[in-house]
């Protein structure tokens, strides 16, 4: 079930929404429990036992760790729930990549397992196993399965995250507080994601589909194609982890924050710093602070720059290009360190630029199918290959999206929020804007849902990870 659906805006979320307040305070949990197993359901109907399975064998590892007092056996307990949950993920996710790969390097015809992918199980995975090894630090574990069921599968950020720490919501898992203010300001957020991924996101989408399909290809569509590409993953993805956000304030709890303007960095160190900020704090304080981080010297700082960015990688897909997009980061953020960083602050244009472009051929690596692709489409932007530099249909279709394009590189930075906040200094226009708000936010919903209506919505990109 998608966020941006007439399904879930018109009778899921209404349904869910007026059961949660009808509920008794005792009871709310629950209510949000069941909710959330029939979304995930509705389109994981056998994969909902796996992830049911999952917050079973979480929850009792929890309570083993917690009993456990000898620091050796509480050891073993954190590594055998970790590889626990590891292991469904493997199984599902990568197997079939492990054995092809093998049978390309032995020459074996091992037949492929062609297991289905369950949709979030990257993302609930991680949420588990930072559980477990929070409690193994010292975090109390949770008594309550219910609770426990509601931080792994709570439908707001169940299918593609933020990545949420246990720490960070377990006493709104207990007792949080609901008004109309709060209420307000989730909405608020909700529909600010929906247009992101109705409004923008995806008619940037139908750019990319327009391109692949095309037979003109020309220096000028592949320039379409890769700006495009950049601003089409940012919009879907922040525009998911949004209405996340949104929902979980109508709920009554604060996910955190996963996007902050991360075409405005000055360094690829800084990109990632406000890119998919969940996952990448969650590699720093689950991967690379254990082994070691900065305190054991710079040959080992590199090595595990390169482990966890070849790990961030490979989560994203059981692919080669993938693994290539990882280790690719790795590579600028060694260099960064090493180098270009006091470097890059002096000069802040140019290192605007030099983000920018390097994120552009990441994202082309990202988003192909394959390696062979993606090198296509970086020969693509320099001409290689006789490519005639313009051609009628990417002029045609430059033509077509110049205001979507053009709205997504205003939206893609503070200049709006920086002006509202400007503007709101002054007692008139803040009483102006606060008078506005809900009329914009209503139109905004409208025009959403004559999109959705007519069928032009595609599924969150991220929900394939």
């Amino acid at each position: 079930m998608l966020f941006s659906s007439i399904l879930f805006l018109y009778y899921f979320l209404p349904c869910m929404a007026g059961l949660y307040v009808l509920a008794p305070k005792r009871q709310k949990n629950t209510v949000l429990l069941f909710g959330s197993l029939f979304f995930y359901a509705w389109g994981e109907p056998v994969s909902v036992f796996l992830m049911a399975g999952s917050i079973v064998l979480g929850y009792g590892f929890g309570i083993l760790l917690e009993t456990c007092s000898k620091a050796g056996t509480r050891r073993i307990v954190c590594l055998l729930s970790v590889t626990v949950s590891l292991s469904f993920l493997v199984c599902l996710k990568y197997a079939d990549f492990l054995i092809a790969n093998f049978n390309a390097i032995t020459g074996a015809d091992c037949p492929l397992l062609h297991t289905a992918l369950p949709v979030g199980i990257s993302f609930y995975t991680f949420q588990m196993i930072s559980y477990t090894i929070d409690v193994y630090r010292g975090t109390a574990a949770q008594k309550n399965l219910v609770q426990l069921a509601v931080y792994i599968a709570m439908f707001p950020q169940l299918i593609a995250g933020p990545i949420v720490r246990y720490s960070d919501i377990a006493e709104e898992l207990e007792t949080r507080q609901h008004s109309f203010a709060a209420a307000a300001v989730g909405i608020r957020r909700f529909i600010a994601g929906l247009a992101k991924k109705a409004l923008l996101a995806n008619q940037l989408g139908e750019v990319c589909s327009v391109f692949r399909a095309s037979e003109e290809k020309s220096v000028l569509f592949y320039w379409l194609y890769a700006v495009s590409v950049v601003l089409y993953i940012y919009f879907d993805f922040s525009g998911y982890s949004d209405m996340a956000i949104g929902l979980g304030r109508l709920f009554g709890f604060h996910f955190p924050e996963n996007f902050n303007y991360p075409y405005m960095a000055s360094s690829i160190t800084e990109f990632w710093r406000r890119w998919h900020i969940t996952l990448g704090t969650w590699f720093r304080d689950y991967v690379y602070i254990p082994l070691g981080g900065n305190r054991m010297g710079r040959k080992r700082q590199l090595l595990l720059i390169f482990l966890v960015w070849g790990l961030t990688g490979f989560w994203h897909g059981a692919s080669w290009n993938f693994l290539v997009w990882g280790l690719f980061f790795g590579v600028l953020l060694a260099v960064e360190k090493i180098w270009l960083l006091s470097w890059l602050e002096k000069n802040k244009a140019v290192s605007h630029i030099y983000v920018l472009f390097l994120v552009m051929i990441s994202f082309l690596i990202f988003h192909a199918q394959n390696m062979a692709e993606a090198c296509s489409d970086i020969r693509g932007l320099f001409g290689v290959g006789e490519i005639p530099l313009v051609s009628a249909e990417a002029v045609y279709c430059l033509r077509s999206y110049a205001l979507t394009l053009m709205a997504a590189v205003l939206c893609a930075v503070p200049l709006g929020t920086r002006l509202i906040e400007k503007a709101s200094k002054n007692q008139v226009c803040r009483k102006l804007i606060n008078a506005m708000e809900p009329l914009v936010l209503l139109a905004l919903l409208l025009l959403v849902t004559a999109y959705l209506a007519d069928g032009s919505f595609q599924p969150f990109l991220y929900f394939r990870f």
